[in-house]
């Protein structure tokens, strides 16, 4: 039993020699303007990972979604793992593939929607621990439903939209 106790405690210090915890997240604003209907969203997406590797991490992120007209908030749960794609001193390209649930609310409006899907992204080292990090878009699958009416309606594609930027920090440990 000590010998199995001992290559588990070796196995999992091992991977933890190369592998790094990161926090942060970013922050998302959006204008909608129709001429006579102007709406102001804002995200706040606080987000945890581990780094497994140079080319591999996974994580999670949560965001809280909501709008100055309405009253409509969205909370959402992201797990991801990410891919490095392209790796230079200072920036790196990634990839997210994540399945995503969120869930918008107010007095009239009741919607679950799930998503899974691949998010780009850019990271820019700032230092050694700090890096500035960009999502940008959504490509994949998403399944709304309207829990008021049970309308259900399924999007497959590519959203590149500026309500899908979202900017932040990183910090390593």
């Amino acid at each position: 039993m000590k010998k199995i106790m001992m290559t588990l405690v070796a196995a999992v210090m091992a991977i933890g020699v190369n592998a790094q915890v990161y926090v942060g997240g970013g922050i998302g604003v959006a204008n909608s303007s129709d001429g006579d209907y102007d709406v102001t969203t804002f995200k706040l997406v606080p987000e945890i990972g581990y780094s497994f590797n140079e080319d591999w991490a996974a994580g999670v992120a949560f965001g809280w979604e909501g709008a100055n007209k309405g009253n409509a908030k969205t909370f959402s749960v992201n797990p991801y793992v990410r891919m490095n794609l392209l790796k230079g001193k200072i920036v790196t390209a990634f990839i997210d593939g994540s399945v995503g649930y969120a869930h918008t609310y107010n007095a009239s409006l009741d919607t679950d929607e799930f998503s899974v899907g691949l998010k780009p992204g850019l990271a820019v080292k700032l230092n050694q621990r700090a890096s500035f990090v960009t999502h940008f878009g959504f490509i994949g699958y998403e399944n709304a439903k309207n829990n008021n009416t049970d309308t259900k309606v399924d999007t497959w594609g590519v959203d590149f939209d500026g309500r899908n930027i979202v900017f932040g920090l990183y910090y390593s440990f």
